[in-house]
C-alpha cells in the first residue's frame, strides 16, 4: 500500500537552484510531509497553479527572470487563498517584511533551519486547511444542505441545533487538526466522532480507545506500540492504535480524566506530530486525526481542574457540543420509534402499538443518561410487554417512580412538602396548583395529567369545568 500523501494537495517549492530544491524537498520528506512539487522555473509557476490544487508554494526571492516579489503579486491576485512562504537571505528581510505586509505568509532565512521550515510549513497547511473549512460551513450555512447526510444516518434527530451541529461536522471534517466532542453520559458522542471520520472520507480505520484509568504504561504501548524485547513480555512487535488509525481518525474518550503525566506525553504528540514505539529510537510520524471526548464541561476542562490549559487549547481547535436530550424533546417520537424497532427484533415480537399520551409521559422526563437512558427504558418495556398495546406502566415506574411505601418513608420526603412555607396554602389552592403544574407537565393532556394526580380522568375533567 503506498503512504499516504501528506498533505492532501502538493506543496509547491520554487527555486532556480536544483540542489536547494532537493534538499528542502528531503528535509521535509523526513518530517513527513511528502506530497511535494519542485519547479526550477519561475515563469512556469502561474501555469502549475491554474492546472491543480496547490496547498501552499514556497519561493525563494531571487530567480534570474522574476524576483520572488514579483511573483508574489501575482499569486495574491490570481489564487488569494494559497499561503505564500517566502525563502530570503539576511541582506533581503527588509524586502520579505515589505512582502508580508503586502500579503506573504511569512518568510524564511536562508540556511533553513529544519525545526522553523516544518513549523512554517504546517501553519500554512492548517491555515489552508481552516480556510477551506471556513468557505464549507459558509456554503453549509446558506444553502441549508449536507453534502454526505449518510454519514450521519445513525444519529436520530430532526432537531435544529442537532442539524447546525452535523453542518459544522461535515464543514470541519476535512481537516487535520484535533476536533474536542463534549456532552453529558449518553448523548451520542462516539457517534458524532465517527460522523466526522465518515464525513472526511478519510482511506484509514476509526480506532477507538477509552483512555480513563489508564496507567503510564498502559497508555504508551496501547497508542503507540512497542518493538520486540522492548520490555519483560514483549516477544513480537506490535502496533499501537495511532499506527493503525494511520490515515483515518483516533478516537480518545473520557480525555477529562487523563493523567497529567499523560498529558504531558499526548501535548509533546500533538505538537510533534511524530510519537515513538516503546523500545524504538526512530520516530514515526501522526498521520491520524485526533478527535477526543469527554463528559466534563467545557468550562470545566479549562479552569482548575487537574487539565493542562496547553493541552485544552490543543485540542479543541474545533469543538462540539451536543446538547441533552431534555433540550430537544420533538427528537422523542423518533427515537421512540426507532429503539421499538430495535427492541422487537431483539426479542423477536412484532414491534407494538402504544397509547398516544406515551409521547407526552416520556417527555416529561429530565434523562439524565440520554438517549442511552431512553434506549434502556424502551428495551425494558418491549420485554415485559405480552399484549397487542403495550402499557405505559414500565415507562411510568421509571419517570414517576414506584408508588410510595408509606412505612418506610420519612416525615421529610412525604409528610413535609409544605415544611418551608411561612404560611399553608388553603386546601383549594393546594389543589389548583398541584392540578396546574400536571397539567402542564402533561403538556394538557388530560389522561396523563390525571396518571400524575392518581385520579380517573373522568374525576380531572370535572374539576377543570369547574374553574
Amino acid at each position: 500500500m503506498p503512504p499516504r500523501r501528506n498533505p492532501s494537495h502538493p506543496l509547491l517549492l520554487v527555486d532556480d537552484e536544483a540542489q536547494a530544491l532537493e534538499s528542502v524537498a528531503v528535509a521535509l520528506e523526513f518530517m513527513g510531509i511528502n506530497n511535494v512539487i519542485t519547479c526550477q522555473d519561475e515563469r512556469k509557476v502561474m501555469d502549475i497553479l491554474a492546472g491543480q490544487d496547490i496547498e501552499a508554494v514556497m519561493l525563494d526571492m531571487v530567480m534570474p527572470h522574476r524576483s520572488g516579489e514579483e511573483l508574489l503579486g501575482e499569486i495574491i491576485l490570481r489564487h488569494p487563498d494559497i499561503p505564500v512562504i517566502l525563502a530570503t537571505g539576511i541582506g533581503d528581510i527588509p524586502t520579505a517584511i515589505r512582502c508580508i505586509r503586502t500579503g506573504a505568509f511569512d518568510y524564511l532565512t536562508k540556511p533553513l533551519e529544519n525545526d522553523q521550515l516544518a513549523s512554517v510549513i504546517r501553519r500554512a497547511v492548517d491555515h489552508r486547511e481552516l480556510k477551506r473549512q471556513n468557505d464549507l460551513l459558509m456554503h453549509h450555512v446558506l444553502t441549508g444542505s449536507l453534502k454526505r447526510p449518510e454519514a450521519f444516518a445513525a444519529i436520530i434527530s430532526r432537531d435544529s441545533k442537532m442539524q447546525t451541529l452535523f453542518k459544522y461536522c461535515e464543514a470541519i471534517a476535512g481537516g487535520n487538526e484535533p476536533v474536542l466532542i463534549t456532552g453529558e453520559t449518553g448523548v451520542g458522542k462516539e457517534l458524532f466522532a465517527r460522523a466526522v471520520h465518515a464525513s472526511g472520507r478519510r482511506t484509514g480505520e476509526f480506532v477507538g480507545v477509552n483512555v480513563a484509568g489508564l496507567d503510564d504504561h498502559m497508555f504508551s504501548d496501547t497508542l503507540f506500540g512497542h518493538r520486540k524485547g522492548a520490555f519483560t513480555g514483549a516477544n513480537e512487535a506490535r502496533r499501537g492504535f495511532l499506527e493503525k488509525a494511520a490515515g483515518g481518525t483516533i478516537f480518545l474518550d473520557e480525555i477529562g480524566d487523563l493523567g497529567e503525566s499523560l498529558q504531558v506525553k499526548l501535548l509533546r504528540v500533538l505538537q510533534d506530530r511524530e510519537f515513538f514505539p516503546l523500545g524504538a529510537d526512530q520516530p514515526k510520524p501522526v498521520e491520524a486525526r485526533f478527535v477526543v471526548a469527554t463528559n466534563k464541561s467545557i468550562e470545566t476542562l479549562a479552569g482548575k481542574s487537574g487539565f493542562r490549559q496547553d493541552l485544552y487549547y490543543r485540542l479543541r481547535t474545533h469543538h462540539i457540543h451536543i446538547p441533552p436530550l431534555r433540550e430537544r424533546l420533538e427528537d422523542i417520537p423518533l427515537l421512540l420509534e426507532h429503539f421499538l424497532e430495535e427492541a422487537s427484533a431483539q426479542f423477536d415480537k412484532p414491534k407494538p402499538a402504544y397509547p398516544p399520551e406515551l409521547h407526552q409521559l416520556l417527555k416529561i422526563h429530565s434523562y439524565p443518561g440520554n438517549i442511552r437512558e431512553l434506549r434502556s427504558i424502551v428495551l425494558d418495556a418491549v420485554g415485559r410487554h405480552g399484549s397487542r398495546t403495550m402499557s405505559m406502566d414500565a415507562f411510568r415506574e421509571h419517570i414517576q417512580g414506584p408508588a410510595p411505601d408509606a412505612a418506610g418513608s420519612s416525615p421529610e420526603e412525604d409528610g413535609r412538602i409544605f415544611a418551608q412555607f411561612a404560611s399553608l396554602p388553603t386546601l383549594r389552592e393546594a389543589a389548583d396548583s398541584l392540578v396546574g403544574e400536571a397539567m402542564l407537565r402533561a403538556g394538557n393532556n388530560q389522561r396523563l395529567a390525571a396518571t400524575m394526580l392518581g385520579i380517573s380522568a373522568p374525576a380531572l375533567n370535572k374539576r377543570l369545568k369547574g374553574h
